[in-house]
């Protein structure tokens, strides 16, 4: 299968010898280089090479390193060294920008139950960010006969599990860390035959029955690092290293354990960044075989009837499978419009159709500032978008041209399309929510409105003809993981950045000293969903705004002012003469550093790492909007 895509040379890796060679001239550009080579790495003695070279950076005081710091705590039932090396490294690659500094803490061999069940154990004095548990594999095996009932086994495994699951509430409880643990590999041995697969009291099905009770019962602030799924892609007998287990009591091989690294660090990522939102796709010889505009739709490959249109019909599969999880979809070709959306609309073998495109770029500017209008159409950051195309030319222009674009050239074969999407964990979730699932329409009613708001003759009108209407509601239950996910996701409309797992926010339920609320915004075109969150603290006859986030999609909407409304209306209840917010600057919150003082609020001390503003609730006036409020917050009606 080929492809009539321009080839130009593949990019050379960045390895060791790179790095030696940076930091023989003690050059900051170190740093970039240890990112690349370690993410790229899989050969166990590179990762702990690559470590080395690091250190030394870091004692070299090498500029460029620190942007973030983690606290990392490792406890197990296997001997942690050296995998706590390839950990610490894989972890600190994971920054965009400069190094990730891990600190660690390393608990004893097979001593991870006492360590977490002594309250006044080091774990706890170390004060971690994240904990990660490596059962002892030793302890899940089904101890009765194979030929016991099956409910008799299954509740076995269910206890296996649960006393696990205790172990990381407790954990988490008395540190509030996030939780990763490894779940358990497969057996590999051949014993007892085939009939490991008639009982669940072999170690191949118990195990596996285990591994099925930890996810599906693990609370949210617990993040399983899948050894069961690495063990069985890569080939369960090459994960185990019997010599290394009797020699030095290691659970994996050293290669498998690089993996194991490098699942942990990207769930350790996943909790401080979220996934990408928008799929951006060209479309000859990507979505379909051939160039419609020279083919037309008899001539284009797309279906069963040979092995390319095929490939290119399970690649649309994959592409609708993201989308029903929530990934945006929009179109950017060099093409003629109606020459483009055809397909679309008519070829029977298409499984993506025009509605479920939310931003349709096709025309011959270039593909760079086609990704831009994409953005400004979905109201949404570059940095959001995953660009795929054939053409490694058009994919070398738009990392040039819009570097915070992140692009997936899919090479010469389309049998690879489907795969190599699926593969890029480019898109992974911490969680999913039915907001989520209706986030494609959500942003394909956002262009609507776009498009309503340019043909309008003024912004009054155009707001009176949303015919908005919102609710607006303390924290339940059932919100708690849509607001955690915004809380842990939101970086631009964010004015303190803060973060908090679900199971902080269930906490802010019940606590006298918060007052917390989310707000749903509809109007004509549909339901935008839960678009902002707010924490608020009472001190006192003082509020102070803890966190206030919003989605940028409805941006310029009033619904600011309906959520300063409400703000100042509940501080009231609370007896508050006195609302204050505070301004956390980053990299991407500069849209909020003039907020506060937009909606009414005076400045108080201001310093590069934080504005304090204050507002007077008892001569606050209510702000008059387009928006009508169909429920208030802690409203017993």
């Amino acid at each position: 299968m080929g492809s009539e895509a321009v080839m130009l040379p593949p990019k050379p890796t960045v390895g060791l010898d790179d790095v030696r060679a940076l930091l023989a001239q003690r050059s900051e550009e170190i740093w970039p280089a240890l990112r690349a080579a370690t993410r790229s790495a899989t050969d166990f003695s590179e990762v702990l090479a690559l470590a080395t070279q690091r250190k030394k950076a870091q004692r070299a005081g090498i500029p460029g390193g620190t942007d973030k710091k983690i606290r990392l705590a490792m406890v197990g039932g296997s001997s942690l060294y050296p995998l706590h090396e390839l950990v610490q490294q894989m972890v600190g690659a994971q920054s965009q920008s400069g190094w990730w500094e891990t600190e660690l803490w390393k608990g004893d061999y097979d001593n991870y139950i006492a360590e977490i069940l002594d309250p006044e154990s080091e774990l706890y004095a170390f004060k971690p960010d994240v904990i990660f548990l490596v059962p002892s594999s030793q302890r899940c095996a089904y101890h009765g006969a194979m030929t016991d009932a099956r409910e008799q086994q299954q509740a076995e495994a269910a206890k296996a599990a649960e006393d696990l699951l205790a172990l990381c509430r407790t954990a988490h409880d008395r540190s509030g860390a996030e939780v990763i643990l490894a779940n358990f590999m497969p057996a590999a041995e051949f014993d007892p035959g085939p009939f490991r697969v008639r009982t669940l009291g072999s170690n191949w099905n118990f195990r596996k029955l285990v591994n099925l009770e930890l996810g599906l019962n693990a609370p949210s602030y617990v993040h399983l690092c899948d050894a069961e799924f690495l063990a069985t892609r890569r080939g369960v007998a090459n994960c185990y290293d019997a010599r290394a287990w009797f020699e030095t009591k290691q659970l994996y091989s050293s290669e498998f354990a690089v993996e194991i690294a490098r699942e942990v660090a990207g769930i350790v990522a996943s909790l401080h960044r979220s996934s990408k939102k928008v799929l951006a796709l060209d479309l000859d010889n990507t979505l379909w075989g051939g160039v419609i505009g020279d083919d037309g739709m008899a001539g284009i490959e797309i279906g069963g009837t040979h092995p390319r249109g095929e490939a290119f019909r399970q690649f649309q599969l994959a592409i609708a499978s993201l989308a029903k999880r929530g990934v945006v979809l929009a179109v950017c070709s060099k093409n003629d419009y109606k020459n483009a959306a055809e397909p679309f609309e008519k070829h029977p073998e298409m499984v993506l159709r025009l509605k479920d495109i939310a931003s349709f770029q096709a025309n011959w500017e270039p593909k760079s500032e086609n990704l831009r209008r994409i953005a400004q159409d979905l109201n949404l950051g570059l940095d959001s978008i995953v660009f795929v195309d054939d053409n490694p030319a058009e994919i070398e222009i738009v990392n040039q041209f819009v570097p915070e674009v992140e692009t997936i050239w899919l090479g010469p074969d389309p049998a690879e399309y489907a795969a190599q999407l699926l593969n890029c964990r480019l898109f992974e979730p911490r969680s999913i929510t039915s907001d989520d699932l209706q986030r494609g329409e959500q942003y394909q009613q956002q262009a609507a409105r776009v498009q309503a708001m340019n043909t309008g003759t003024d912004m009054d009108s155009y707001l009176d003809s949303l015919e908005m209407y919102s609710l607006i509601s303390e924290f339940t239950p059932v919100d708690v993981p849509r607001i955690s996910q915004l809380i842990n996701k939101s970086n631009q409309f964010n004015v303190t950045t803060r973060r908090r797992s679900e199971a902080e926010v269930e906490a802010l339920i019940g606590d006298p000293n918060f007052y917390g609320f989310s707000v749903r915004l509809a109007d004509k075109f549909g339901d935008n969903g839960l678009i902002s969150v707010v924490i608020v603290k009472v001190e006192g006859a003082t509020a102070v705004v803890d966190t206030w986030l919003m989605s940028c999609r409805v941006l310029k909407r009033q619904m600011e002012d309906e959520v300063v409304n409400e703000m100042v209306r509940l501080a009231r209840m609370r007896g508050c003469s006195t609302l204050i917010g505070h301004y956390l600057p980053t990299e991407k919150n500069g849209m909020v550093r003039d907020l506060f003082p937009r909606m009414g609020f005076e400045l108080v001390e201001e310093t590069p790492e934080q504005a304090t503003y204050q507002l007077s609730t008892e001569e606050f006036v209510t702000k008059k909007t387009h928006i009508q409020i169909d429920r208030r917050a802690y409203d017993a009606n």
